[in-house]
């Protein structure tokens, strides 16, 4: 019998399908298998729900009141079966010992390698004979799967080691350092509460609550800039100096002046606003949040199911270049029949050149639509989350016809005039061509024009106003833009950085509201004690290392037992300075959990 294990029921599913003309459906220990036959043999595929296995540590030292949380610091986490994963394990033992041939058919992602290596310690446990191979693809399409199991390749345990060291270094930051915070306060903590740490998650509430700190400590200061309303040549336009005056009284001198003057610059000149790059994870959860008002974690779930579901590639990915195998004419045929066929089918007329980015994570390409679909169709499939997922499914198809199509063109146009020493300005725009903001609106730009003039023309105020502005504070941190900052200090992956967000949400340090990222009390008093006394516990440049180191693993060999000691030794120094200030820590908590309270 052939075994093949994918990562969803719903890509067991689809493979069944794809692989054999019909399959039939059983439950082993509770868990769906579909059963075909492929190559005149018997076949089996059931699908995981993510990872089997986690690491823990040993059950005395999950005694918080027996163990000192210092001594994390010197114990080896141990790899386990997750309760909740009990039952796919028990289905896969039973499968796998009667198996002559298994195939590991999870996510083609380094996260994937680990879930298919921990299936494969649970099908060696019963089956020491049968051979193990490695499926990848980057969509659940006949196609793909298809070309997929006609060249398996082996597991990459430089990838798996990456993942386990990374669990077990998590699993001990965030032990020690969640028991400490947590028993400092436990007496007036309720039942069953904590206070977590985690080594991504708290350096993302600091981002945050640093903005946050930024906004009520600003203090705003008045300025005063000139507007005037100036006749050129028969037209009246709005200008505005970019002086800011001190003083209302300075103001009003210089707007004294502004009376009779001559234009100094009229420039009108052609720009091109460049399509966008092809796809990649963090863009599409920053542009979903910002433009469908859908958060990070709920559009990755949504682009999961339909890339399941065979509608859009593979979702986790850093890749921003098409490959030169990817059929691009043929994904423009595909979604001839959908409500982007008008457009697809004028792409199809015409030569194009993709845009570009410079990423290439070597794994898997950008994201793109794998099938057309209408919007009733993706209506009916998904049910309740049908709205949602049509806007995301929607988005990904515009984008990727965007990254087909030519720049907009627009005229850029700025008028300069000098009024004695005072000079005044004006700048608008004029679409002369759409381009891509035809399927792309969200980037679409306005007609602002500005008429046409010339150098040396005179200029007379007909009205001229001292405007009092104040500065203003940073605004709130965005989702989009907590997720670009996370991208460039390297906080979590493509894979995690939306869980590291809504980890903050559900341990009530953060709210989400309208897209915006707002740090509860109990959130500042964290990050405020641990900026104070332990700043390298949330200051981002810190899991920034972490994250470069894990990465030599694979790029360098590095050997996960010396990378795990060296980050243990660093930590344990930072412990021990926490611990040092522990009764000024704990007055910084418990005032912020009576105010939480209240």
């Amino acid at each position: 019998m052939i075994l093949i294990v994918a990562e969803k029921r719903s890509v067991a599913q689809a493979i069944a399908k794809y692989l054999g003309r019909s399959y039939r459906v059983q439950r082993i220990h509770g868990v769906p298998v579909y059963s075909f036959s492929y190559g005149g043999r018997e076949a089996a595929a059931l699908g995981l729900s993510g990872h089997i296995m986690d690491f823990d540590f040993a059950a005395r030292q999950n005694v918080w009141t027996w163990l000192p949380p210092e001594e994390l610091f010197n114990a080896t986490p141990l790899l386990v079966v997750r309760r909740e994963a009990l039952d796919y394990v028990k289905a896969l033992r039973a499968l796998a010992a009667k198996a002559d041939e298994v195939y590991l058919a999870l996510d083609a992602d380094v996260e994937g390698e680990a879930i298919a290596y921990e299936a494969a310690l649970v099908v060696r446990s019963v089956n020491k004979r049968a051979p193990i191979r490695r499926v990848l693809f980057n969509a659940v399409t006949p196609r793909e799967i298809t070309a997929a199991f006609q060249r398996p390749t082996k597991l990459d345990l430089k990838k798996v080691e990456k993942v386990f060291t990374r669990m077990q270094i998590d699993l001990t930051l965030g032990a020690a350092f969640t028991r400490f915070l947590t028993l400092a306060v436990r007496e007036h903590l309720e039942r069953g509460r904590f206070l977590s740490y985690g080594p991504c998650q708290t350096p993302v509430l600091g981002m945050v609550v640093t903005r946050e700190l930024q906004r009520r400590n600003f203090k705003p200061e008045k300025y005063y800039i000139l507007k005037a309303l100036v006749e050129v040549e028969g037209h009246r336009i709005e200008m505005s100096s970019d002086v800011r005056y001190k003083s209302r009284e300075e103001g009003e001198r210089a707007a004294a002046s502004v009376k009779h003057g001559v234009v100094k610059t009229a420039l009108y000149k052609p720009h091109e606003v460049e399509p966008p790059e092809p796809l990649e994870t963090v863009e599409l959860e920053r542009r979903a949040s910002r433009w469908l008002g859908i958060n990070a974690k709920k559009t990755l779930d949504i682009a999961e199911e339909l890339y399941r579901a065979g509608y859009i590639s593979y979702p986790r990915t850093e890749t921003t270049i098409y490959p030169q195998t990817l059929d691009l004419r043929e994904i423009l045929r595909d979604l001839a029949e959908t409500e982007h066929g008008p457009y697809a089918e004028e792409l199809l007329r015409r030569s194009f050149k993709p845009t570009r980015g410079d990423s290439d994570d070597g794994a898997h390409p950008p994201i793109y639509p794998t099938k057309g679909a209408t919007k009733a169709e993706i209506m009916k499939i998904f049910g309740k989350a049908g709205a949602q997922a049509w806007a995301i499914y929607d988005f990904v198809v515009r984008h990727f016809l965007a990254t087909l199509s030519p720049p907009a063109l627009v005229e850029k146009q700025k008028i300069a005039a000098a009024f004695g020493g005072v000079e005044m300005y004006a700048e608008g725009q004029r679409v002369i061509s759409e381009g891509y903001w035809r399927i792309y609106p969200w980037e679409r730009q306005r007609d602002k024009p500005l008429p046409r003039v010339s150098p040396g023309a005179p200029a007379r105020a007909i009205k001229v106003e001292v405007v009092e502005r104040e500065t203003e504070p940073p605004p709130q941190m965005t989702e989009s833009e907590l997720l670009a900052l996370m991208k460039k200090y390297g906080i979590g992956t493509d894979a995690t950085m939306q869980d590291h967000i809504h980890t903050n949400v559900k341990r009530g340090y953060m709210k989400l509201a309208k897209g915006r990222c707002v740090p509860t009390d109990l959130g500042i008093a964290l990050a405020t004690a641990l900026f104070q006394h332990a700043p390298e516990l949330i200051e981002p440049t810190v899991r920034a290392k972490i994250e470069a180191a894990l990465n030599s693993i694979v790029r360098n060999s590095t050997p996960p037992p010396k990378l795990i000691a060296e980050v243990k030794a660093e930590f344990r120094t930072y412990y021990e300075n926490l611990k040092a200030r522990r009764e000024e820590i704990k007055k910084a908590l418990l005032n912020a959990l009576n105010t939480h309270r209240q």
